[in-house]
């Protein structure tokens, strides 16, 4: 559903925590104008709608963006399962995640399995181990890491995440930026 101007306008103002006398203090216009607008009950001229747009810090062509809503719930039928990874089971929790800023990924090691040495990179590596007991390998140190207990850490060393223990392991695993 599309906004009209004053829901617009009231919504970038609640969101930026203003009153409409302080919205409207800070566009040198009235307060009972913005309380109009707000409720589509006046007009405006373009440089007025600059000038709270300025007080809000939104420019006049994102204000007026018909840019579509983001997917942001993705089921369990969306998961994308990446073969090939020599484990029981990689899936990529949110499609074509690999062509955003971080990808979230769920893992499940079996004993003895584990992920391949992944070569430094910039970035930032974290886990939450779900179930089970995991080893993280970063350079030389290794660190185990408990059910319900999370590791991170800057990619810039070689790493590894295994299972050595002796019940199978689920790791939600998150990677800045995606290395697939």
């Amino acid at each position: 559903m599309k906004l009209v101007l004053g829901q617009k306008i009231k919504e970038l103002r609640q969101a930026s925590d203003l009153t409409q006398e302080e919205l409207a203090n800070r566009s040198n216009l009235s307060k009972g104008f913005i309380s109009q607008l707000e409720n589509d009950l006046t007009s405006i001229q373009i440089d007025s709608l600059a000038d709270i747009l300025e007080a809000l810090g939104v420019g006049l062509s994102e204000f007026f963006s018909d840019a579509p809503d983001q997917k942001v719930v993705f089921g369990k039928s969306e998961r994308v399962d990446v073969d090939g990874m020599g484990i029981s089971s990689f899936q990529l929790l949110v499609p074509s995640s690999t062509n955003k800023t971080l990808d979230p990924i769920l893992l499940q090691l079996e004993p003895g399995e584990k992920l391949e040495r992944r070569d430094p990179h910039p970035g930032e590596q974290f886990g939450f181990v779900m179930s089970g007991t995991v080893s993280v390998t970063v350079g030389r140190r290794t660190h185990k890491v408990a059910p319900k207990g999370c590791f991170h850490f800057e990619s810039d060393k070689p790493s590894q995440i295994a299972n050595e223990g002796n019940r199978p392991a689920t790791i939600l695993w998150v990677v800045s930026p995606p290395q697939m």
